[in-house]
């Protein structure tokens, strides 16, 4: 691993100075912007029973499902369709490094997006002139607990998009399967829960829940830890990466 600090530099480098990183940053912070003024607005009008910090972390899967496979198909379907990955894996630097390299990269990106929505509180503070309380707006523990599960479970969600861009030289085809992978992993345990199982339903219970993100997301922003969200996440992370790996070394 002596070369994955200067690959890191490289990849945030050109992620830094890539327009459509900043494209794909100002769509997500409008779309997010937007959310959290709608739950204002109807936070205001009493139609929500909790705070807008803790409604604002409901929807954090719709920017994941177009912001991750923004930020990874370009990684290595990019670098496979200019044959530039074959000349990168003949310097002296191993597989794990280069996919390593691209997956920090564009976690710490991902990462830095929303620490950004931080400002949202401070902003509508300011711009409602004190008719909701800076208190209801910003809940230190809420914030917390919800950036540390969207941290977190980006580990994976980047890393599904990391394997997608090694399967193909497309970047839209990378984007597309990157897309359909993380739609299954948001919300298809969700959508097995609410279907009629039968006879089944006492034995997928128990994994479906164990499964479904939202359970994951819910405990983090109530400051419940456990230790399995911890375990799920690290290890498909880790087993992802692994696979994408091994396809960049049978295709190189």
């Amino acid at each position: 691993m002596r070369h994955f600090p200067t690959l890191l530099r490289h990849e945030l480098r050109s992620l830094f100075f890539s327009s459509s990183t900043y494209v794909a940053a100002v769509l997500f912070l409008l779309l997010m912007a937007g959310i959290y003024y709608l739950i204002l607005v109807q936070y205001s009008a009493d139609e929500f029973p909790m705070p807008p910090s803790e409604m604002f972390f409901q929807t954090f899967w719709l920017p994941v499902l177009f912001m991750v496979p923004l930020l990874t198909m370009r990684s290595l379907a990019e670098e496979r369709r200019m044959h530039t990955l074959e000349t990168l894996l003949s310097a002296p630097v191993t597989t794990v490094e280069v996919i390593l390299s691209k997956f920090f990269a564009a976690w710490i990106f991902y990462c830095l997006l929303w620490l950004c929505t931080l400002s949202f509180p401070l902003i509508a503070s300011y711009g409602s002139g004190g008719t909701i309380a800076k208190g209801e707006l910003f809940n230190g523990a809420v914030y917390v607990g919800g950036l540390s599960y969207v941290c977190l479970s980006g580990l994976l969600f980047i890393a599904v998009g990391i394997l997608s861009s090694t399967l193909t030289r497309s970047q839209l085809v990378a984007g597309m399967l990157s897309f359909g992978i993380l739609f299954i992993l948001l919300l298809g345990p969700k959508l097995a829960g609410a279907q009629e199982l039968g006879l089944w339903a006492d034995w997928l219970h128990g994994p479906l829940q164990y499964l479904d993100i939202t359970q994951h997301r819910d405990s983090f922003v109530r400051g419940i830890l456990d230790t399995r969200p911890f375990f799920y996440y690290l290890t498909n992370s880790t087993i992802v990466l692994a696979i994408a790996a091994l396809v960049v070394e049978s295709k190189a």
